[in-house]
């Protein structure tokens, strides 16, 4: 894997708690809006500048990037990010509750991307896709990084905890309870060369953007006679953590309406799964699922499992696609399907429930997470999950450490 140093803007210190925001697809239009009120400095009016625009403003139109691209560089010229004199690796911890994270904030290569060093285990969305190469080109910068994961190396967490020990940039809590702290690696070149002997990164979270960043990568390449593969264009903006850090919530899905009654999808669900009119609302364990439906939770499970040897057919997320939401609900695109939403883990069942209750949905299922695992087993076999597999928590911070391509 290559790595490197790069020339961050980031936050004047006194600002940090004011700048950085959540990820940009994470909120939708209003709740920017309402995240960033009466606080110019929130780097929401970068990730999401349609809040700063007419409530009617298409979200892909030119008005939106070029506001982005304005707004970014007001911060920049308004002393509300400051840029670093020398090229920087940077340590980034996360905890929300008894969970600690450590992350390796660093600028990748989009050669490791296009030869699949950096792994990949969803399928994008050509809109999405196309959003994300007009942003970086038009800001010429990545200002959200990419979520990479790598299995456990001892050289760099001989340096992760050496660093930690330092004086931090930053620490501060967010508004949603979780502590984030940045400290300065004291000398790139160590952990550059560690990394060089690491074989392969896993896209977690971040699959539109490492796409769109090696694409603007390689429109630029081809604009450049004398390209080398050194130029900050060659480079992308991405934190790194080790796997056995990293933790996965469910990611739930709610049904919005059925093809025929509710006691035909019962009797159509009784002939593949044993149900059980238990109460639980969260499987014990991989193979289970619970099915909130007519005020009652249920547990299901699989009168027949699909091989062990296909590491995407085993997957739970699967398993529910092809026996029940494609067979059963004509829910054969997720993707593209008006039928089905999802329920990030981090809100709980009793958000199912109110689904549920209130008629947004007819039934919702409540997940068991995909392991790490499961990830790596998926990504290595050159393979791609069902949509929505994955929900990791806590979130990267926008604006705290921003990568020009310049």
């Amino acid at each position: 894997m290559k790595i490197k140093a790069f020339k961050a803007w980031r936050p004047a210190a006194d600002k940090v708690e004011k700048v950085v925001s959540v990820p940009y697809d994470v909120v939708d239009r209003r709740g920017a809006a309402e995240l960033a009120a009466g606080n110019p400095d929130s780097f929401l009016h970068v990730v999401r500048a349609e809040i700063d625009l007419p409530e009617d403003t298409n979200p892909y139109s030119d008005a939106v990037y070029e506001r982005a691209k304005v707004n970014l560089q007001q911060f920049m010229d308004d002393g509300i990010l400051i840029r670093e004199e020398e090229p920087s690796l940077y340590l980034y911890s996360q905890q929300m509750g008894d969970h600690l994270q450590f992350g390796i904030v660093a600028s990748c290569h989009i050669e490791d991307y296009e030869t699949g060093k950096i792994k990949i285990h969803e399928k994008t969305r050509r809109v999405k896709e196309e959003d994300r190469i007009r942003y970086v080109d038009t800001q010429n910068a990545n200002t959200g990084p990419v979520f990479l994961a790598y299995r456990d190396n001892e050289k760099i967490n001989t340096m992760v905890d050496a660093t930690q020990l330092t004086e931090p940039l930053y620490k501060f809590i967010a508004e949603d309870g979780v502590a984030h702290t940045v400290w300065k690696f004291s000398d790139p070149s160590v952990l550059e060369a560690a990394f060089g002997e690491i074989q392969a990164t896993y896209v977690a979270d971040g699959h539109h953007r490492s796409a769109s960043a090696a694409k603007v990568g390689a429109i630029r390449r081809a604009a450049n006679p004398n390209h080398t593969g050194e130029e900050p264009y060659n480079y992308f903006l991405a934190v790194l953590f080790p796997k056995s850090e990293l933790k996965i919530l469910a990611y739930n899905r709610v049904i919005l309406s059925l093809l025929g009654t509710k006691e035909e999808f019962s009797q159509a669900l009784a002939e593949k799964f044993i149900i059980d009119q238990n109460g639980v609302s969260s499987p014990r364990k991989a193979g289970e699922f619970c099915m909130y439906i007519n005020g009652q939770w249920n547990t299901l499970t699989p009168k027949n499992l699909p091989e062990a040897t296909d590491p995407v057919a085993s997957l739970d997320v699967s398993i529910l696609q092809n026996d029940v939401l494609s067979p059963i609900l004509g829910i054969t695109d997720p993707r593209e399907s008006n039928d089905i939403d999802f329920v990030g883990g981090i809100k709980g069942t009793q958000e199912l429930e109110k689904w549920v209750d209130s008629g947004r949905a007819i039934v919702a299922f409540s997940m068991y997470p995909t392991s790490m695992e499961e990830l790596f087993a998926v990504a290595d076999a050159g393979m791609l999950m069902p949509p929505k597999s994955t929900w990791f928590e806590p979130k990267l911070r926008s604006g705290l450490l921003v990568n020009t391509l310049d």
